[in-house]
């Protein structure tokens, strides 16, 4: 926990104590529960002999209010011990490299050459906006800051970069495509992590009242801040067999997220957005695979950046940049010459056993008695539209217009270059 940036004595707070009350508490109603049946013998035998049980049964009635105000302080303490153990975040791989920020994170890879144009390069945001493909004044008008408008040949890009994805994904990578649901009840981002820490970050829906931190409902409703949440949950309280894994699956859907910590950050262009597409990979493997298959996923995510032929960096990343769920994380960062510098555009982690232990996930091993817990992985197969605005700023042309990556030619209806939007103003 101190090498994730965590002081333990602040996380666990009063851990001790209120596990000591816990089980003060429950020695103490077994104790009261021996005398009450002590107690009911000996009102049995008076009652035979004739004898007046009054005081022992009024002993007992005392000794059954004690246990129950006993079993109630107990169960309390049971919940406050469960609320501190789940904001403790996953541990980390011994080969994740201990910092304390992203300076810290360790560069394993780089892939292409950082673009370099003859011209003063452009950001996407006014490449966009002058083609007419990109609208963020009106997209404000409509919805509030942090939001896009896309238009013509700009809207096909992003349906082109999903298909792309996912044909990449299923046609070659062997993953199952699937469509979920883009709302969730709470036990579903409980079981991935985002509850109960980070309920400030997602979008909760007004239909079922306000949401109560340790209160996971499955009549509640939660915008997805990632496909990674419905996806994974799938498999939630069940149990499959070895022979059934590794399952991959890949999802298209929008994601929501109030960026609640990143005030006044990226406030122009589509980094920050409150809603935006990914293409999202899951995996589901035996704890012994884990780390195979989350070398295998993140080439995965790799081969969409080559295929399109937009520089890119590996990061892996410290012990205190990694997200609250992962034991260890890759982030892939794209080249922005317009820029001048990496962004993410994919995350690929690998949980092992903490997802599936809060979801309940579990598997047989073949010839075993008794099931385990699988481990978990996911990552981005990418951020569409990140994306999107690296294409924008890569493929950039000195007279403003956009040439279009050849893969995804055949998905722009034999487009080679986005150019002026006709009819936009």
């Amino acid at each position: 926990m101190r090498n994730r940036g965590i002081d333990p004595e602040l996380a666990l707070g009063n851990f001790v104590e209120v596990d000591r009350e816990r089980r003060e508490a429950i020695t103490r109603v077994e104790t009261l529960k021996a005398q009450r049946n002590r107690l009911t013998e000996e009102i049995a035998k008076l009652k035979r002999e004739g004898v007046d049980a009054t005081s022992q049964s009024d002993q007992t009635r005392a000794l059954k209010s004690e246990a129950e105000s006993l079993e109630y302080s107990a169960a309390i303490a049971d919940e406050r011990l469960k609320e501190i153990l789940q904001a403790i975040p996953n541990l980390p791989q011994d080969s994740v490299p201990i910092g304390k920020s992203a300076d810290d994170n360790r560069q394993e890879k780089v892939w292409g050459e950082q673009t370099v144009f003859d011209f003063p390069a452009k950001p996407h945001w006014d490449l966009g906006e002058a083609l007419g493909i990109l609208d963020f004044g009106r997209a404000a008008k409509i919805s509030g800051s942090r939001f896009v408008v896309h238009f013509g040949q700009g809207a096909r890009l992003e349906r082109a970069l999903a298909n792309f994805m996912i044909d990449l994904h299923t046609g070659e990578h062997g993953y199952t495509e699937v469509l979920p649901p883009y709302m969730v009840n709470s036990k579903s981002l409980f079981g991935t992590g985002q509850l109960p820490k980070f309920a400030e970050d997602s979008f909760h829906c007004d239909d079922k009242g306000t949401y109560q931190p340790g209160v996971y409902q499955d009549n509640d409703h939660w915008l997805i801040p990632t496909a990674e949440v419905p996806v994974t949950n799938l498999f939630r309280d069940e149990t499959l067999e070895e022979s059934q894994l590794p399952i991959s699956f890949c999802a298209y859907t929008p994601c929501f997220r109030s960026e609640a910590g990143s005030y006044g950050k990226d406030v122009r262009g589509m980094i920050r957005q409150h809603q935006f597409q990914k293409v999202e990979l899951v995996k589901f493997v035996r704890p012994e695979d884990s780390n195979a298959e989350h070398e295998r996923l993140t080439r995965h995510a790799e081969t969409v950046l080559e295929r399109l032929g937009l520089p890119y960096r590996r990061m892996l990343l410290c012990t205190g940049d990694m997200g609250f769920s992962a034991a260890k994380t890759y982030d892939l960062e794209v080249w922005l010459p317009g820029q001048q510098l990496y962004r993410e555009i994919s995350s690929c982690s690998n949980f092992e056993s903490f997802q599936a232990r809060r979801a309940n996930i579990r598997y047989r091993p073949a010839q075993a008695k008794k099931s385990e817990f699988l481990h978990t992985l996911n990552g981005s197969g990418l951020a569409v539209g990140r994306t999107y605005l690296a294409i924008l700023e890569n493929y950039q042309q000195a007279d403003g217009t956009i040439k279009i990556p050849s893969v995804l030619v055949p998905y722009m209806n034999g487009d080679t270059v986005i150019g002026k939007q006709q009819g936009r103003s």
